[in-house]
């Protein structure tokens, strides 16, 4: 049997039976469509939440602080001797302060952290409003300097995080040092520079604020409490992890707690699917039972096709082309159906959110590779529903095919 006639005559139920090809399709698409949305979500969710927490840079970066020992410093010295390691590409170290933070008449405590603009980039901290600030010469700086604050701060002013840009606050930082007793003592640095607010990170449990290190390089603190080391590739991670370790250092990674979330989100995502994958089975049944009453329906057809030539082979040829059919319709369909859905859902959700005041984000994402997948799985489904009732049609003897009513 020639190809152009297994495909007119397999495709003659849109013909005879269009609601039923159509209802059976539907049901297909219904099961596939499922799993896109459910598993989309995952991908979505994953996606959303790696991208609040990682960039380019910060998948580079090892976070070196102190060890376990005091014996061993990170003062400057440290610094440089990370700095001079083979394949490290950049050092950006942050000192802590404790401070006072005034605005107009109201006073609170704070912590400032002296960082690097690079900082926010090898740690991918990122602003929700407002830039970071910028590298700029310290004589610059002498009357006024830009500064990212918490979103606590615009809580404690009682103003929306939006709308602290450009507030100017006063820093007076407390300075721990050594008497001559050899007692810890704290002395009171007030800070006549007035800083601008220029940006805000998303944190509502903690009061800090970041301020250009050249600011504070000059205060008598030469201990840090952590730094960033950007690597040149992730080849060389490892190797310089293990030499930062035996100089004494806690060393972390970024991409270590990548590894774990995509491990958490590909259990996710499977158990999405496996819901989806249950609509799929519910549907692959239906068209299962389609394809068998077809059979049925056609018996005589099939004796008289038998009768005037045709071999078992082509009459097995015929319900699995039918079946594949129908199965990749299904997936077309299946495809449209959950990314329609998929747009409708993160339409609702960014509404709701910005109703509430969040922020909108894309909870939906399709992979084409998986896209792809599942249409050539909704292909299999289709052949493999069709596998028994060509068997058995495969199998009828013509004369008694011919006498079936």
């Amino acid at each position: 049997m020639r190809l152009v006639d297994a495909l007119s005559l397999s495709t003659r139920m849109f013909k005879t039976r269009p609601m039923r090809t159509f209802l059976t399709i539907l049901g297909v698409g219904v099961g596939i469509g499922a799993v896109l949305f459910l598993v989309s979500l995952g991908y979505g969710l994953q996606s959303t939440v790696l991208g609040k927490i990682t960039t380019a840079d910060s998948l580079l970066s090892l976070d070196v602080s102190q060890g376990d020992t005091d014996l061993i410093q990170m003062d400057s010295f440290a610094i440089e001797k990370i700095a001079r390691i083979d394949h490290v590409e950049e050092v950006s170290p942050v000192l802590v302060f404790s401070a006072q933070l005034t605005n107009e008449d109201l006073t609170s405590g704070t912590t400032v952290y002296g960082v690097k603009e690079s900082y926010f980039r090898l740690s991918g901290v990122e602003p929700v409003y407002g830039s970071i600030f910028e590298e700029t010469p310290v004589e610059q700086l002498d009357q006024e300097a830009g500064v990212v604050v918490s979103s606590a701060v615009a809580t404690l002013f009682n103003m929306e995080p939006e709308n602290i840009i450009g507030t100017k606050i006063l820093l007076d930082f407390f300075i721990p040092y050594v008497d001559e007793d050899g007692g810890e003592d704290v002395r009171i640095m007030q800070d006549a520079r007035v800083y601008n607010v220029v940006g805000v990170v998303q944190d509502d449990t903690e009061i800090f604020v970041y301020v250009p290190s050249l600011l504070v390089d000059n205060m008598g603190v030469n201990m840090y409490v952590e730094t960033k080391v950007k690597v040149a590739s992730t080849e060389f991670l490892e190797s310089v992890r293990q030499e930062i370790i035996g100089m004494g250092f806690f060393v972390s990674a970024m991409r270590d707690t990548i590894e774990q979330v995509e491990k958490v989100f590909r259990i996710i995502q499977i158990a999405l699917g496996f819901f989806g994958l249950i609509a799929l089975i519910v549907s692959s049944i239906g068209m299962f039972n389609t394809m068998t009453v077809m059979l049925l329906e056609r018996t005589n057809e099939i004796g008289i096709m038998r009768s005037i030539g045709l071999r078992r082979r082509d009459i097995k040829i015929l319900f699995l082309v039918e079946s594949s059919i129908m199965g990749l319709l299904g997936g077309v369909v299946g495809i449209v159906i959950g990314y329609v859905g998929g747009e409708i859902a993160n339409i609702l959700m960014n509404a709701l959110a910005r109703n509430f005041g969040g922020q909108a984000v894309d909870l939906f994402v399709t992979p084409m590779w998986f896209v792809v997948v599942i249409l050539l799985f909704s292909v299999f489904i289709g052949f493999f529903t069709g596998v028994f009732p060509a068997r058995r049609a495969g199998k009828l003897n013509p004369l008694e095919a011919l006498r079936y009513k």
